[in-house]
């Protein structure tokens, strides 16, 4: 707790609060989003700051609290009190805590169907050679997610996977990594090997072995993955020639017809995904940069509630303007003594500088008169501005429910461009190497730019905030013990079922 705490600090100080101290569920959605990406490059589904989340409900019926436990987000977060009172800094920490829980059993019961299918009783340790069949099968059953006819051809043809899955030579040795650290954990603090049922120094594994192996997984497969990310970049980069952030479409299926395998979504795809600027007259329809690698086209891990994903470069620029600002809002002058200063490593040879001219400035000051002197710092306008300044870092911020999450299998069959659809768009690269030696300036290179703001938060006034810390701990903490326990002694039940009946007046 107190580790997730000193993580938030830094977001939580900056981020917009009402007159108690406290924040909307909007902006707690957005603090736990921005969590998880920070620290594993996790995408938590459903919780998206782009997707509307209406006044009365939660947010999704696909999210991880509303789908696994309804009653948490029933008698917490859709609580009269919370609505009325908001959350603090300690709301926030329960709810990724709960969060990491929930996923945690998720890998359990992904583990336990491992186990069963390879016939290896849990209560039982089993060799190294043992282990690494687990985690392989693991591996397989985790990437491909819900592709049961892929997972089962997969594991049948253990050949098909280089086919399937890319660089799978080097995810074996990842894993053999994963497993070789436990034994030399094991070596530095050896175990009472009574509970293990073997000697602590054995190359012999439990089942809570095997569960730390993959829960360490979920969390460090981005930054291992990080290397194939920074590849598709560096490709995509080279072919921004105005630093503009943004690639021509004829070069970018030019360039998957001739060299790379990567860059093969379709117009409609990268459409809905907001990777996608047509608004310019010169360059035509252009890949934005930063949104194509935060799309979840590109995110490697596609599980029922969350998506391990490249990592997003703008956290980082952004989290030192929250860091050196420590407030909600702030006037133009310090913003830009705070971001002339930061430069984003593209590169270990190669650093990006801001791109601060007259014009970023003047749009700057406009967005501090339209908000009396100051610039909200979590606004679309903002984030427009930073877009702009570190085009091939920060993402372009659509208008919310004008962009989707949806991963290629739920957007369908047309997700992937045909030979033909590329040679039409790689037709005219010609022109596009035309385009190329006229100046940035030139080009209208800001013509996506849009005026319409969209404030992170939506607070409400609070008339007595004295309860609503005891009801979130309360009923968190039932959340964070309990639900793990119930879960798995519900099997068979219905979540309804399962879970404990309270009403709030219980808790007051």
């Amino acid at each position: 707790m107190s580790k997730i705490r000193e993580s938030m600090v830094p977001m939580w100080n900056a981020i917009q609060k009402d007159w108690n101290g406290r924040i909307d569920k909007r902006s707690l959605r957005y603090m736990v989003y921005r969590h998880f990406h920070q620290k594993w490059f996790l995408m938590i589904k459903g919780f998206e700051p782009s997707r509307p989340t209406n006044l009365t409900g939660w947010g999704s019926s696909d999210d991880i609290l509303s789908a696994t436990v309804p009653a948490f987000v029933e008698g917490v977060l859709e609580s009269r009190h919370a609505r009325e009172n908001g959350f603090d800094l300690q709301d926030a920490v329960y709810m990724v805590a709960t969060i990491e829980e929930l996923i945690f059993d998720a890998e359990s019961v992904l583990l336990e169907k491992v186990y069963a299918s390879q016939r290896k009783p849990m209560t039982r340790s089993v060799s190294q050679a043992g282990m690494q069949q687990i985690l392989e099968s693991y591996l397989v059953h985790w990437m491909l997610a819900d592709d049961e006819e892929g997972i089962r051809l997969v594991l049948q043809k253990k050949a098909l996977m280089k086919d399937i899955i890319p660089h799978w030579d080097q995810i074996l040795a990842y894993l053999d990594g994963r497993v070789k650290e436990v034994i030399h954990q094991r070596e530095q603090r050896p175990r009472d090997s009574s509970k293990q049922g073997h000697n602590a120094l054995a190359p012999y594994f439990s089942y809570d072995d095997a569960h730390a192996i993959v829960g360490g997984i979920t969390k460090s497969f981005a930054s291992f993955w990080e290397s194939e990310c920074a590849v598709m970049k560096a490709a995509l980069v080279n072919m921004d020639v105005h630093n503009t952030g943004r690639v021509p479409l004829s070069k970018f299926y030019s360039t998957a017809l001739d060299t790379e395998w990567r860059f093969g979504e379709s117009e409609a795809y990268l459409r809905d995904l907001g990777a996608l600027d047509e608004t310019s007259s010169w360059y035509g329809k252009q890949v934005i940069i930063p949104n194509y690698m935060q799309a979840v086209s590109n995110c490697v891990v596609g599980s029922k509630h969350y998506l391990v994903c490249c990592q997003n470069d703008c956290e980082d620029i952004f989290g030192e303007i929250e860091s050196t600002l420590r407030r909600p809002m702030a006037e133009a002058a310090q913003i830009l003594a705070v971001v002339g200063n930061i430069t984003s490593q593209l590169s270990v040879d190669h650093d990006d500088p801001p791109h601060l001219d007259a014009s970023l400035r003047s749009q700057l000051d406009q967005i501090a008169a339209g908000n009396g002197g100051q610039v909200p710092l979590h606004g679309r306008l903002f984030a427009q501005w930073l877009h702009y300044v570190f085009p091939r870092q920060c993402p372009f911020p659509h208008k919310s429910g004008t962009a989707s999450a949806l991963t290629p299998a739920e957007f369908g069959d047309g997700f992937i461009a045909s030979k033909n659809e590329m040679k039409t768009h790689a037709a005219s690269v010609n022109e596009t190497e035309l385009v190329s030696a006229m100046g940035k300036e030139d080009l209208q290179w800001m013509s996506q730019w849009s005026p319409e703001e969209e404030l992170i938060a939506d607070l409400p006034r609070a008339n007595d905030g004295s309860k609503n810390m005891l009801i979130a701990v309360v009923v968190v903490l039932f959340a964070l013990m309990g639900v793990a326990g119930v879960i798995k002694s519900g099997k068979g039940s219905s979540e309804k079922d399962m879970l404990p009946s309270y009403s709030k007046s219980h808790f007051v």
